[in-house]
Parts: C-alpha cells; sequence; structure tokens
C-alpha cells in the first residue's frame, strides 16, 4: 500500500487540506482511505445508543452496520495504543492512505504551516518531510507549495509514490 502523510502543530491546516488532497486525488480516479490520529480521548458513539450500550457493558469490540457502512469500535481497555503498522493491516487495499498525524513515523510526509500560529517548522530537522505546504514563502532546502494550491500538492505526493 502508497502511504504519505500530512503532519504539523495545532491549527496548522492538516485537516483542510487532507480534506482537499482526498477530493483532488479521488477526483483524478485514484482510491484513497485516510487515517487521523488522535491526542486526546475521542469517541464515535453516543451514550443511550444500541451500540455504546453493548460497549459500556463490556463488548471488547462493537461492528455497527447499515447498507450503507460500517464501522468497528475496538475498546483498548489496558492494551497498548496500536502502532500505524497494525491499523494500516485493517484497511482494505487502495491506490493510496494519506495519514493525518504520526509525525514520527518514518513514513514521506508533507508539512502543513500557518504562519498566524507562530509554531517553529518541523521540516527542517526531519527527513521523512519531503514538502512543505505553507501560506506563506520560505526558503528550505525542500519544496514549498501554497498552502491552498492543492492541485500542485496531489501533483508531488502522487509523483513520490509513484501514481
Amino acid at each position: 500500500m502508497r502511504l504519505y502523510g500530512v503532519v504539523g502543530w495545532k491549527n496548522a491546516g492538516k485537516t483542510g487540506l487532507m480534506e482537499r488532497l482526498v477530493t483532488e486525488i479521488t477526483g483524478r480516479g485514484f482510491s484513497v482511505s485516510t487515517v487521523k490520529h488522535a491526542h486526546h480521548s475521542f469517541d464515535v458513539d453516543h451514550p443511550g445508543k444500541d451500540s455504546h450500550r453493548h460497549r459500556v457493558a463490556g463488548a471488547r469490540e462493537v461492528l455497527l452496520a447499515s447498507r450503507n457502512r460500517f464501522a468497528l469500535m475496538h475498546e483498548l481497555h489496558d492494551e497498548d495504543e496500536p502502532t500505524l503498522e497494525m491499523l494500516l493491516a485493517k484497511l482494505s487495499p487502495v491506490d493510496l492512505v494519506l495519514i493525518e498525524g504520526y509525525k514520527r513515523d518514518t513514513h514521506a510526509k508533507v508539512e502543513a504551516h500557518r504562519a498566524v500560529t507562530g509554531n517553529p517548522l518541523i521540516a527542517p530537522d526531519d527527513a521523512s518531510i519531503r514538502a512543505v505546504a505553507s501560506d506563506t514563502p520560505l526558503t528550505l532546502d525542500k519544496p514549498v507549495f501554497d498552502l491552498n494550491n492543492t492541485k500542485e500538492i496531489a501533483d508531488f505526493i502522487l509523483a513520490e509514490v509513484g501514481l
């Protein structure tokens, strides 16, 4: 499976870039899946719903399915957080998996950067970051794209992964 990441500090524009890249790349006829790393506890389930009641009762996994989609919720309890590799093994085959977060993993990435956040760039000290998508001009030893130029960023990523 071909992988490419989007990383950056909070409010750097990662999610917006991911959304635009999925639209752009699927619009070119490629199949895309995404993985999003959350640093906090999250829930896709809601109190009072049957699936939530199953989880609260102690189910390790709850598979919620309809004719439109399914979602598998796995409670970790005292288990370690799964690695990116373990999670990728759960995905169906696609042309490209775009990964938001997991900045410490070694897959190739583009860094989203917005000057207003005041955060330093990650790219200068990380060889896995192959390019930066920024809302301000930068001088780096790697490609820099306008954060809103989704077509150019998609072209770069697709060339990087051989699609």
